[in-house]
């Protein structure tokens, strides 16, 4: 029987070819052209950058090594018929004056608001669903565990006084322009110890366990400080981590995550649009050996591009890499004492049917809507860092799920779901073997982690992706296959985090590894052409 092929109905150029661009014009003729400024890397935050300077009237080159532009925000066909985001799945963080300024909206963006929230079933048969929805929330809390209803007001206040004081709406957001000091943000924060504390210095199991008494309810929210993160939640600071992921205000929803209509990848897909509409030239299929600073760029063909700025949309460890000796040492030490190895896992995931919860039966229910958690007693999230860090792969894994195809069945043919998996944790290096030896055991380790709670995987999946750390490494060009240019922690963030601009004249950053950070955001790129026209002006 014949399945009915999904329908791709789009007005952008970008998206229409997958972001499979290709080159505008011969390399010879690209590099006998004068260039005001070129970009190494066509990923978000690079097709971010380049838009602004193209559209205060800057040449642009942008230079993107694999065949296809987004970075780790793209759309692929891993599976036939089947469009998926390999590597980013939700928008949350996606800043809002990205979406304005770009103009998204007009160019095609449409996301759904993942509003049925968060669901958690437990080994013991039990599950709770944290509905984005304060009162129907509270709610649920309150059938779940009526003592904790209370707390759990308290840890969600505190989270909200944080997005107020450091990241309100309008231009005077701490994630605009240059990053904050601590006694900046210590300033905002005034007496709110509490919030301080969740910025600074909390575990993210401190954190859940100073306002939850439940141990299911603490362990529901553990995974939501380590995302991406290779840290322990028992580790300090991780509590910060869950505010990044919680400060988004995307579509003035506060908090809110959502999925992309087409998948994540055409967002990076509008922003190619919108900076090839401002002007600037994007060139895929070219990579770049050298980095010249205030001199361009030597491409891994041996051709020479010429352009007083430089700005580098990859990881930093590449960036010094493309350097070689004209990079500064004490920045380069800086760099190398930024943690930048992996611990995620990620499946891409064909089904043909959703997730069957034994704690809430259906193949179709409200929590196939939202996020689904896959999560770990206490005892497993702590050996389970440990044998991942040791170099061996842990009993059970912690797993965050995202089901597109619930939302938009305009990427996979008719009866059939996509399942990405985000999971953690994984080694980097295998103490013994490597990842192509450990692949199967690793997809069966995340399966069976998963299956404790649903009864139908082993019948529901067709064909899956595995991408660990080294595979995402080689994908996508982030070096440790860390999916955020280097560790978020607070001692890596703000002011401590790296700055667009570098000590070597003529060259910038512009990717995750500068303020505010990793994720979807696009706002690094626009912080980057800002601090680039302002020394252009002077």
């Amino acid at each position: 029987m014949s399945q009915t092929q999904p329908q791709h109905n789009s007005t952008s150029p970008a998206a229409d070819v997958l972001g499979m661009i290709g080159l505008p014009a011969p390399i010879r003729e690209l590099s006998a052209r004068a260039w005001d400024v070129i970009i190494v890397g066509a990923g978000h935050n690079g097709l971010a950058c380049a838009t602004y300077l193209a559209r205060a009237g800057k040449r642009v080159l942008v230079l993107e090594s694999r065949e296809r532009v987004g970075g780790a925000c793209t759309v692929e066909e891993p599976f036939p018929g089947v469009r998926m985001s390999p590597c980013a799945y939700l928008a949350g963080l996606l800043h809002p004056l990205i979406v304005e300024e770009l103009e998204l909206a007009r160019r095609g963006f449409e996301w759904t608001p993942a509003v049925n929230g968060l669901f958690v079933p437990f080994v013991d048969g039990s599950s709770i669903q944290l509905w984005d929805d304060d009162e129907r929330c509270e709610e649920e809390v309150r059938r779940f565990s009526a003592r904790d209803v209370e707390g759990w007001r308290a840890m969600g206040d505190v989270i909200r006084r944080l997005r107020d004081a450091l990241r309100p709406p309008g231009k005077s957001d701490t994630w605009i322009g240059e990053a904050p000091s601590r006694d900046q943000l210590e300033e905002r924060l005034g007496n709110d110890d509490e919030a301080r504390h969740v910025l600074f210095d909390w575990s993210m199991a401190e954190f859940t366990e100073r306002y939850l008494t439940d141990e299911r309810l603490q362990v529901a929210y553990l995974g939501q400080g380590i995302i991406g993160t290779n840290a322990s939640p028992f580790d300090a600071g991780t509590a910060s981590i869950r505010f990044h992921h919680s400060s988004g205000r995307l579509g003035g929803m506060p908090g809110m995550w959502g999925y992309v209509k087409g998948g994540m990848g055409m967002v990076s897909f509008y922003m190619c649009d919108a900076a090839r509409e401002a002007g600037a030239t994007i060139a895929a299929g070219v990579p770049v050996a050298r980095i010249l600073p205030g001199e361009g760029v030597l491409l891994e063909g041996g051709e020479r591009i010429s352009a007083h700025t430089v700005i580098s949309n990859a990881d930093p460890r590449r960036t010094v890499d493309m350097l070689g000796n004209g990079a500064d040492p004490e920045w380069r030490a800086k760099i190398d004492s930024i943690p930048i190895q992996g611990c995620t896992v990620k499946l891409n995931v064909l089904l043909r049917e959703l997730p069957n919860f034994t704690a809430r039966p259906g193949v179709c229910e409200p929590h196939h809507y939202g996020q689904i958690n896959a999560p770990l007693t206490k005892d497993e999230w702590r050996t389970g860092f440990a044998e991942a860090r040791a170099g061996r792969l842990p009993g059970h894994l912690w797993g965050e799920l995202y089901f597109q195809s619930v939302h938009d069945r305009s990427i996979v043919p008719d009866g059939q779901h996509t399942m990405s998996v985000f999971a953690q944790y994984v080694p980097y290096t295998f103490e013994q073997g490597t990842w192509d030896d450990h692949r199967d055991t690793v997809y069966q380790r995340v399966l069976n982690s998963l299956s404790r709670f649903c009864s139908n995987l082993d019948t529901a999946v067709i064909d899956a992706q595995v991408l660990g750390p080294p595979d995402i490494e080689k994908k996508v060009g982030l070096t440790g296959g860390h999916i955020f240019q280097g560790e978020c922690l607070p001692q890596y963030m703000w002011s401590n985090r790296l700055s667009a601009r570098t000590p070597m004249p003529g060259l910038y950053l512009c990717g995750a590894c500068t303020h505010p950070g990793g994720s979807v955001i696009g706002i690094n790129g626009r912080n980057a052409a800002m601090a680039v026209l302002e020394d252009l002006s002077r």
